[in-house]
């Protein structure tokens, strides 16, 4: 029985593998709106109705695949991050965020999934959270761990952040405990500075404008390091 039981979960495993596979070729295809499980279902051979026993919907489906990417960028910022002496923290964060731009242009589509437009009428539950939330611990970390070491000195070359924003900061600095608020608000630039170069580079807005996009990358991340404050 207890055999029987695993052969079936094996062919599930691998039904679902192939199902999500073919998705992520649709989303090249049709995009993330026009993805179809009617779609996916006839490239299988399957016919409609049974694709259902393992997505329910198009929105389980997308889910699947969200989570599935952001685990996989996830992986890479944390794999980059482990490449790099732990005192080495400019280092550190040159190494993640050079993992996201090499990541999203290797999966352009997925990075698209995840950071560009919206799904109309798709609502991601909280099995997105904590996958979505592996690259910011690791930026996090490499903050703290430079707060801790003495080693984080921010320039005087930004405002305060405004009061108003101490609320909206907390979820940020539970993944960076130590920090000031000032250093949050700091992190918050930078991270959304890597990320609107790495969505420049791939939709489209540097072409014909940049050629070296790879070394105004690194130039970037470097002037974010020097606002963040890393000695090293």
């Amino acid at each position: 029985m207890n055999a029987s039981r695993t052969a079936r979960e094996r062919v599930r495993a691998e039904l679902i593998r192939e199902i999500t596979d073919i998705a992520r070729r649709h989303l090249a295809t049709d995009g993330a709106p026009g993805l179809s499980l009617r779609a996916v279902a006839r490239e299988m051979g399957m016919v409609s109705s049974a694709i259902y026993r393992y997505f329910p919907s198009r929105d389980d489906l997308l889910t699947v695949l969200i989570v599935d990417a952001y685990n996989a960028i996830g992986e890479a910022v944390e794999r980059a991050d482990a490449t790099r002496p732990r005192d080495d923290f400019t280092g550190r964060w040159l190494a993640a965020c050079r993992a996201v731009r090499e990541w999203a242009l290797a999966h352009p589509h997925e990075y698209a999934l995840l950071y560009g437009s919206p799904v109309p009428g798709y609502r991601a539950p909280e099995d997105t959270i904590g996958p979505a939330s592996r690259g910011t611990i690791v930026y996090g970390r490499i903050l703290a761990d430079a707060q801790r070491a003495g080693r984080l000195s921010p320039p005087p070359m930004c405002p305060p952040p405004p009061a108003i924003l101490s609320q909206d900061a907390e979820a940020v600095r539970s993944v960076m405990p130590g920090v000031s608020d000032d250093v949050v608000a700091r992190a918050l630039v930078a991270w959304t500075g890597l990320f609107g170069m790495v969505s420049f580079e791939l939709f489209g807005q540097f072409n014909s404008v940049i050629e070296h996009r790879a070394e105004l990358f690194d130039h970037n991340m470097t002037c974010l390091a020097h606002l963040l404050g890393f000695s090293s």
